[in-house]
């Protein structure tokens, strides 16, 4: 991907991974526009574990999707790096989605008929200096479940073979989407346990997005958004285990 060179007002500060600025979404729907953000400003650190806190439609998932690669705006920059993710054309988008960063979303996407490590050894396959598969879900603790396929694993289990699909390929940043929505708390606690492994041994840049507030307490920082803006930013001197949180 060939860097951009950053205009002076927006200086690229050590250790920043996303520079966000001023970043708006409109969707046309019919006759209708929605805006889906307003102006956001957003920097995200190398190694930080960040979640992004909001309700439904207070544009959350939009901001992800744009920092992954798979949106863009309707005006504002997103810089990964040096690199201008909203000038960057559909090849440079799909080679930044394949080689830097890792998505975990709500619903697991398993290929039924894969066992968990030919689930996994489809993304590595593609990658350029992957992890093996055994390794990424030794790493979620799912070394006893590696053949065994989708239907023969609970929901957290296969959850846990997305999270370890996701960091195979060792992704710069990891974007999670709701990636305990559709878990109960018990089940869910395993799966932030996972993402906390992920965040800690690789020192991968996390970024969850839920509306669950509970999460937030085990983030280095919450950002909260409302209504398609940042309405606060909070920094938690005290980081709780995911089996210390209550939800």
């Amino acid at each position: 991907m060939a860097k951009t060179k950053r205009k002076p007002h927006e200086p690229l500060s050590e250790g920043v991974v996303f520079h966000v600025h001023g970043v708006t979404k409109i969707y046309q729907m019919g006759e209708v526009q929605v805006q889906a953000l307003r102006g956001v400003d957003l920097d995200l650190y190398a190694g930080e574990f960040t979640v992004l806190l909001g309700a439904s439609g207070s544009g959350k998932s939009t901001l992800l999707n744009i920092l992954g690669g798979l949106d863009t705006p309707t005006d504002g920059h997103v810089y990964y790096g040096n690199h201008d993710l909203t000038s960057a054309t559909e090849s440079e988008l799909t080679e930044y989605r394949r080689y830097h960063v890792g998505f975990v979303f709500q619903f697991y996407n398993l290929i039924p008929s894969l066992t968990a490590r030919e689930n996994v050894a489809v993304v590595t396959e593609i990658a350029r200096a992957p992890m093996q598969p055994e390794e990424a879900l030794q790493l979620v603790d799912l070394g006893d479940r590696m053949d065994h396929f989708p239907a023969q694993l609970s929901g957290g289990e296969q959850q846990r073979v997305a999270i370890a699909r996701a960091i195979a390929k060792k992704p710069d940043v990891l974007l999670c989407d709701e990636p305990t929505g559709a878990l109960d708390s018990k089940t869910g606690i395993v799966v932030l346990e996972a993402l906390q492994r992920v965040n800690q041994e690789l020192g991968t840049t996390t970024a969850v997005i839920t509306h669950n507030a509970g999460i937030a307490q085990m983030a280095n920082r919450v950002i909260h958004l409302t209504d398609g803006k940042i309405s606060e930013v909070h920094v938690n001197d005290v980081r709780l285990a995911p089996r210390e949180l209550s939800w």
